[in-house]
């Protein structure tokens, strides 16, 4: 249904990417889960349909658009039900071209951020490790200057996009005794001398998203590939945060829509005791709490967005939205999976999909419980 927050423009747009994610996606979700890989054609088709370029300016190949729309297009991507295409076509979309757009020079723009509007390049950003996760300031990784170049070395892991990526924005110590003030970010380019992917990691979920154990052993890389000033870089991969945590709760809700789609569907379809299970007053009453549940999250959601979207401070309203709307996601996909009966257990119906790849969202871009530790301190209750 129409909200307030958008305009026709937003809905004209809402329209074509279901459309596009309908036809030219769901039928095929399914294999590109059992080959646990996204074509690269897809890539390149989003770009050629001006999706990657929603909210950057046309110099560049974009549309010239607003986060609204881009927006758009990251839930109207997970209402096809699969949270890892969403994961993937929205960390190279909105997690690794803002910053090249936002703190790039020229030159990084010309040759990462024009090629990955257009879906020509794909990218990822590489900042946790094996032993840092949610503190940003104990990455091990290091960046040494000689000369004209850096040579990096550590590793990195949980890197959506991480095996297939064109590049990938590494964050690395040049300063390691300064803490986050001693932290920069790199783009280092696939193929460089040094830079490896480990493996390939298996998931319990989003299976058709590359997740990837990357490797950088005295990686040379130009100095001209350093984003941003020197020991600047936490304060870029903080920037991203707001955005990132932003677009998984849009995606959650774009993927407990369509649980409580499949869950309605189904019941209504499904004949027991003479009779549909929707018309079991237990069932409908469990539905009801499941499209409260979606409307509240949703709610919530779009009013971190305006916020955002107005420049506005709003890292409590976005770290809420972030916290309610992955953990409600969850819910919603395990109740339409009960509701399917043994069959929602079953392979051969998304639901099963949907209830693995919702549970991730409680611990990418910041687990429930750092959302909860940053709403905490936004209501000063430690004081």
């Amino acid at each position: 249904m129409a909200h307030w927050l958008f305009g026709e423009e937003h809905e004209a747009l809402r329209r074509t990417v279901r459309s596009f994610v309908q036809k030219e996606l769901v039928p095929h979700l399914e294999r590109w889960e059992e080959s646990q890989e996204i074509p690269r054609s897809v890539f390149r088709r989003c770009g050629e349909l001006g999706f990657f370029g929603l909210k950057f300016p046309e110099e560049y190949g974009g549309q010239g658009g607003d986060y609204l729309a881009s927006a758009v297009f990251k839930e109207e991507v997970a209402r096809g039900g699969s949270v890892g295409l969403a994961g993937a076509l929205g960390v190279h979309s909105g997690v690794a071209l803002p910053p090249i757009f936002k703190f790039g020079t020229g030159e990084q723009r010309r040759r990462f951020l024009v090629p990955g509007i257009a879906g020509e390049k794909v990218g990822a950003l590489a900042v946790t490790e094996p032993n840092a996760g949610s503190d940003v300031a104990s990455i091990q990784t290091t960046a040494r200057r000689d000369g004209d170049s850096y040579v990096l070395n550590g590793s990195k892991i949980f890197i959506t996009n991480g095996v297939y990526a064109d590049f990938v924005l590494v964050a690395a110590k040049t300063d390691p005794a300064a803490g986050h003030r001693g932290i920069s970010l790199f783009l280092v380019e696939r193929g460089t001398p040094g830079f490896s992917v480990g493996r390939k990691l298996a998931k319990a979920g989003m299976l058709c998203s590359d997740t990837g154990y990357l490797i950088f052993e005295d990686c040379r890389v130009p100095a001209e590939n350093l984003l941003g000033e020197e020991n600047r870089g936490f304060y870029l991969i903080m920037d991203g945060f707001q955005w990132e945590r932003l677009m998984m709760a849009l995606v959650s809700v774009g993927v407990a829509e369509v649980a409580l789609e499949q869950a309605v569907g189904y019941v209504r379809s499904r004949t027991q005791f003479g009779q549909p299970v929707a018309r079991f007053q237990a069932v409908a009453h469990r539905l009801v709490d499941m499209a409260t549940q979606l409307e509240m999250i949703r709610g919530l959601t779009y009013q971190a967005l305006w916020l955002f979207a107005q420049g506005r401070p709003c890292l409590k309203e976005v770290s809420m939205a972030k916290l309610a709307a992955t953990e409600a996601a969850h819910r919603i996909a395990g109740e339409a999976l009960q509701l399917h009966g043994g069959y929602g257990y079953m392979r051969e119906y998304p639901i099963e999909r949907i209830w693995r790849d919702t549970r991730v969202g409680t611990i990418v871009a910041g687990t429930s419980e750092i959302m909860r530790e940053i709403v905490a301190r936004e209501m000063e209750l430690y004081r």
